[in-house]
């Protein structure tokens, strides 16, 4: 592979110093492929897992590199990090592994979920130390556990991996190994296994799936009625096909769920689902918890209104939630109920001045999304707003394209 590299480059210099900010920046700047692929390449050797799914999203090919430049396939499985292990086979060049080495890796990947991380690193390190213990992003938008013990580092994704070698080598795992496998992680938000699992389950879109998911409905452990609808709302998602068999069925299953459901994230989740349908009877479902307790039930209740943005105007109940959820304590569903606002064919004056009054929020995102909104409802308050705010904060896309609303409006309203 040539090397473009001229010294330490800039994006060399980014990938080096971790900083995954500076490295999107840079990518959406240079378009030098061979940079790129020397910093896949590096981000691989640092098992910075991370930021190379970040320079194969920007073009890297992995293809153009020799297998002595990245990893060997076991240590990309004993560092535990999904996202350095799935950087290493991606589509391009999976073919460039002989099934024994991919058997050799889901085979590692077993024994150290099986064994578990803390009792592997005490075996390989002999050490009787405490274990350091922290949770990190994995990659966008997974989680896992980092162990350190006796100066070794792992993390605890070898669920995720084995999930994932498995897909590969084309052996379908049942549906309780991978529900086993997710709960082992149940108590740890968003992790890479969890969301491994109730992937693959999702996208195998058959009934027999939706027929174990469903039967977790009555479960007395909340955290299998959690993974059992996590698939029955993945396996609506991901059916793209023209019968759009699962569609009734989900909107059945959830709309009586959401009555009965007592655990807050289980019912957060099936609220999720719902908004992920439209009709009288989402809004039906999703309008007795609008102002419940917890605010990630109340975040999916705004969330769900989302699919009231096609027919002309909200209905008197749903606008009225809409607009207490605009002035809830929590931020984050204040921003939620304001985004949805924004993208709602609803004209009403209440509804944009509402926005207009969340310019003045004491968070910078609800703000944000305030001015996204006015833009969008062609409001010539986002101007001043957008302005006030200032330049969007560093590697920020959501900034970007909320305050970008803002200028292309300007630009409208000014050009001749």
């Amino acid at each position: 592979m040539s090397n473009a590299v001229d010294g330490e480059s800039a994006l060399i210099s980014a990938v080096r110093a971790g900083d995954t900010d500076l490295v999107r920046i840079l990518l959406r700047e240079h378009s030098d492929p061979d940079l790129r692929d020397a910093a896949f390449c590096l981000a691989v050797r640092m098992h910075a897992g991370h930021i190379a799914q970040l320079l194969l999203q920007y073009g890297a090919d992995p293809g153009r590199s020799s297998r002595e430049d990245l990893l060997p396939l076991r240590e990309g499985v004993d560092s535990g990090s999904p996202a350095l292990f799935e950087a290493l086979v991606p589509h391009d060049i999976r073919g460039r592994y002989p099934e024994s080495e991919l058997l050799e890796a889901r085979d590692l990947a077993r024994r150290w979920h099986e064994t578990g991380v803390e009792a592997e690193l005490r075996r390989r390190t002999g050490s009787r130390d405490a274990v350091a213990r922290t949770q990190v992003q994995d990659d966008e938008f997974y989680s896992v556990d980092e162990l350190t013990l006796g100066g070794m580092t792992v993390r605890d994704g070898h669920g995720a991996i084995l999930t994932y070698v498995e897909e590969l080598l084309g052996v379908r795992t049942s549906f309780e190994e991978l529900m086993d496998r997710a709960l082992a992680h149940a108590d740890q938000d968003n992790h890479a296994t969890w969301s491994g699992a109730t992937v693959l389950l999702g996208g195998r879109r058959d009934q027999a799936t939706w027929t174990a998911a469903a039967a977790l409905r009555t479960n007395p452990d909340p955290y299998r009625r959690l993974f059992g609808a996590e698939v029955l709302r993945l396996t609506h998602l991901f059916d793209d096909s023209d019968e759009n068999a699962f569609a009734a069925p989900a909107l059945d299953m959830f709309a009586a769920w959401s009555a009965e459901e007592t655990d807050f994230a289980v019912l957060t989740e099936v609220l999720v689902a719902l908004g992920e349908h439209s009709g009288p009877r989402v809004e039906a479902a999703l309008l007795p918890h609008a102002g419940h307790a917890d605010a990630r039930v109340r975040r999916a209740v705004a969330q769900g209104f989302s699919t009231w943005s096609s027919p002309p105007a909200f209905s008197d109940e749903a606008r009225t939630a809409l607009l207490r959820l605009m002035t809830d304590p929590d931020p984050v569903v204040r921003k939620t109920a304001c985004h949805m606002v924004a993208g709602a064919r609803d004209r009403d004056p209440v509804l944009a001045d509402a926005m207009a009054s969340a310019l003045d929020d004491a968070d910078r995102s609800v703000q944000l999304a305030a001015v996204y909104g006015l833009a969008l409802h062609h409001d010539e308050r986002c101007v001043a707003a957008a302005r006030r705010l200032g330049p969007p904060q560093r590697g920020s896309l959501e900034e970007e394209s909320y305050l970008e609303a803002a200028w292309r409006y300007e630009w409208r309203r000014d050009r001749p």
